[in-house]
């Protein structure tokens, strides 16, 4: 099973390296942006995770164009859009 899972990362990153750090950096942004929303769920640090997932969004968008995944460049699209209103409101507005 573990050689299974090394071996589809391995492919991955064959596939595509540029595509494949992209997608750890958004994995790591998303998994961080939803850890701060989670432990300041109470009093949300949102100038801390808002940037993070509008990162993570656009490094999902870069990653899904590269490995040409139609629905997935929907969905970060719609994420990086939502994220940027939200920037927007809380730094411009």
């Amino acid at each position: 099973m573990i050689a299974k899972v090394h071996e589809f990362f391995r492919e991955s990153y064959r596939l595509s390296p540029f595509a494949f750090w992209c997608e750890l950096l958004e994995t790591i942004m998303l998994v961080g942006a939803s850890a701060v929303l989670t432990f300041t769920v109470l009093d949300p640090a949102t100038k801390l995770f808002v940037p993070m997932y509008l990162i993570g969004s656009i490094l999902g968008i870069v990653s899904a164009v590269i490995r040409k995944a139609a629905f997935v460049i929907v969905l970060c699209s719609w994420f990086t859009a939502m994220n940027a209103y939200s920037l927007y409101q809380l730094f411009f507005i």
